[in-house]
């Protein structure tokens, strides 16, 4: 039964632990600055200029192929100015002819081409769609991730601090002789590992942050 009670009790306190973890990290998010970037990045990632010229050029289409209509229809004229002979009237002393003709043909593929052309120009609309919505969440996803990787170095540097306090203690302990050299080089080594471990999350941040700046197209500090 003790044994049960105890389970229980460090189980309640790594589930306390770990929500206080996740408060400590949404406390960080900025999501008015979340949004800027996001709109930040579609007004700068080259990609989502190219869907839109796309869609401009599907939208030009349309257009072009509306305005065809017109090739269906062709207007003629011929001038005649009666000089081969034949008795000319003083009041028309040249004539024209005129010709008005409709390509049949034309006429039914028209709707096709114009039906086609719609077509094309969702289709674009789409792709845009579909590449701004993936854009929008790996911006969140890197954002989320830069936080993530601050909050951890954010640990590790308070770690850190607290393992050099201990170090300081230990060692002036051992020169007093109060403290063994075998507990004075575990403190070493640990505060070895953690230094290590301070320079990896350092460098994760940077990462973190370079992976984000080349989504927005700007640095974060001039984001504000």
């Amino acid at each position: 039964m003790p044994i049960k009670f105890t389970l229980l009790g460090l189980l309640f306190f790594f589930t306390i632990q770990g929500a206080r973890a996740q408060e400590t990290l949404s406390k960080d998010l900025d999501y008015a600055y979340l949004d800027k970037l996001i709109a930040i990045c579609r007004a700068n990632y080259p990609k989502i200029k190219m869907y839109q010229a796309h869609v401009e050029a599907a939208e030009s289409g349309v257009k072009k192929a509306k305005l065809s209509y017109f090739d269906i229809f062709n207007f003629s004229y011929l001038y005649n100015p009666k000089n081969n002979g034949a008795p000319v009237s003083a009041s028309f002393p040249f004539t024209y002819q005129f010709g008005f003709f409709v390509n049949i043909g034309a006429i039914l593929q028209k709707p096709a081409m114009v039906k086609q052309a719609r077509s094309e120009l969702a289709s674009a609309e789409y792709d845009k769609q579909s590449f701004d919505l993936n854009m929008e969440a790996e911006v969140k996803k890197r954002y989320f991730t830069y936080i993530q990787k601050k909050a951890v170095y954010r640990v590790r540097s308070n770690a850190s601090l607290d393992v050099e306090s201990m170090l300081t203690n230990v060692k002036k302990r051992f020169e007093m002789g109060q403290e063994t050299l075998e507990k004075y080089n575990q403190v070493l080594i640990m505060q070895t590992d953690h230094a290590q471990n301070l320079l990896n999350s350092e460098s994760e941040v940077l990462v973190a942050k370079s992976s984000l700046e080349e989504l927005v197209g700007q640095k974060l500090e001039d984001i504000k």
